[in-house]
């Protein structure tokens, strides 16, 4: 029996066998291996329904593209701003210095340039009494020229009071602090005292013995350390913020000295 289902199955239709295979295996979900001529690519709901577009230019970018193109004519303008703001430390300091020299004794007054600033120091020989505040009548009509000379150039002015370590004690003064006050006061007084001069520009400080330039351990040392310094500073121009404005580019003022040390008035000229 066995040999005859042996030879049955050898005898099976080769064509026959082939298409049961075949609904078999659509029965099943059996499927042959397809090779991919290519890889599948997926798709999206965004690359089916928009299309990509040039993105408009915005504030920011705008606004660092003119920074950026502007930064070499802001240089320049900030170097021309320091040029003209040296050339005009160097006017001034040449104005005040022939003032001074015409009108108070050799060796009072002392002028430096500290790049945009202008500092006048006036010792108290011949300008105010040993141990006051009362400014000397010779000293006030110097201080009245001054204010004349200052009204025509930008700036703040700070006036500040200094005197040697010797202790005072007076119903006028508690102590140095009140005499070095007092004095750069009475310097404030008299430069506004003309109208010309607006009193908003004007820092008055004292800083008592606080701050010698020489030893107070000799008498020489002590008579420069008692002074009233004026510090011109040049660079008014400035915002709060400390950025340069650009009406500080208006031309040097017709009233500062040209470089020869004449004063010129446009009524004048």
């Amino acid at each position: 029996m066995l040999f005859v289902l042996l030879l049955s199955f050898a005898e099976i239709d080769a064509e026959k066998f082939r298409r049961v295979a075949d609904e078999l295996s659509k029965a099943f979900g059996v499927q042959r291996d397809i090779e991919a001529m290519q890889i599948p690519m997926g798709t999206s709901a965004v690359k089916q329904h928009f299309s990509p577009a040039v993105p408009d230019r915005t504030l920011i970018n705008e606004v660092r593209q003119q920074t950026q193109q502007q930064q070499p004519q802001l240089e320049s303008m900030r170097n021309v701003l320091e040029t003209q703001r040296q050339l005009q430390s160097l006017q001034l300091a040449q104005s005040v210095e022939k003032l001074l020299e015409t009108s108070l004794p050799e060796g009072v007054a002392e002028i430096d340039i500290d790049q945009f600033r202008v500092v006048v120091r006036i010792s108290e020989n011949g300008t105010f009494g040993s141990g006051n505040a009362t400014v000397t009548p010779a000293f006030e009509d110097v201080l009245q020229s001054l204010a004349t000379l200052l009204a025509n150039v930008p700036g703040t002015i700070s006036i500040d009071g200094h005197t040697d370590d010797v202790p005072i004690r007076t119903p006028q003064f508690r102590s140095n602090w009140d005499l070095s006050a007092m004095r750069a006061a009475s310097v404030a007084n008299v430069l506004t005292a003309t109208g010309e001069l607006e009193p908003k520009r004007l820092i008055v400080q004292g800083f008592a013995d606080t701050r010698p330039l020489a030893s107070n351990l000799t008498n020489e040392g002590r008579a420069e350390n008692r002074r009233v310094e004026l510090m011109i500073d040049l660079d008014a121009a400035v915002a709060e913020r400390g950025e340069r404005s650009v009406e500080s580019l208006q031309p040097v003022s017709p009233t500062l000295l040209n470089l020869s040390g004449t004063i010129q008035h446009p009524d004048s000229a």
